[in-house]
């Protein structure tokens, strides 16, 4: 599950994880896809990595972190708590409310302005 480094002379030539028959990787690769719908932490973690590339190396970047979990549990004989993100891309306020309400908090009162045109 570790991605592959290929250095020669200080330069990256390659860093694409290998292909495996190791069924503990594609278990862990199975359990990651399974990532896609799911609302926990891991789940968001699963989906923000397929915005930011594609499928394959998300299931793999997914895995990854579930092989590191699954390692901690077994080494430290305890589990480890995943904290979800409180807040997500998909569910964050947008607009002035937040500032608002952040002012009134600080006992302040915003006004608003018209611009000219």
């Amino acid at each position: 599950m570790c991605p592959g480094t290929k250095i020669t002379g200080g330069k990256v030539m390659s860093g694409k994880t290998k292909r495996c028959a190791n069924r503990a990787a594609q278990a862990l690769r199975l359990a990651a896809a399974a990532l896609r719908t799911s609302q926990s932490a891991l789940g968001a973690y699963f989906r923000r990595m397929c915005s930011r590339m594609d499928k394959p190396k998300a299931v793999t970047a997914a895995a990854h972190k579930l092989a590191r979990l699954i390692y901690t549990m077994l080494t430290k004989a305890r589990s480890t708590p995943i904290k979800a993100r409180t807040t997500t891309r998909s569910d964050t306020r947008t607009g002035a409310a937040p500032t608002v309400q952040r002012a009134q908090k600080l006992g302040m009162q915003l006004v608003a302005v018209e611009q000219p045109v």
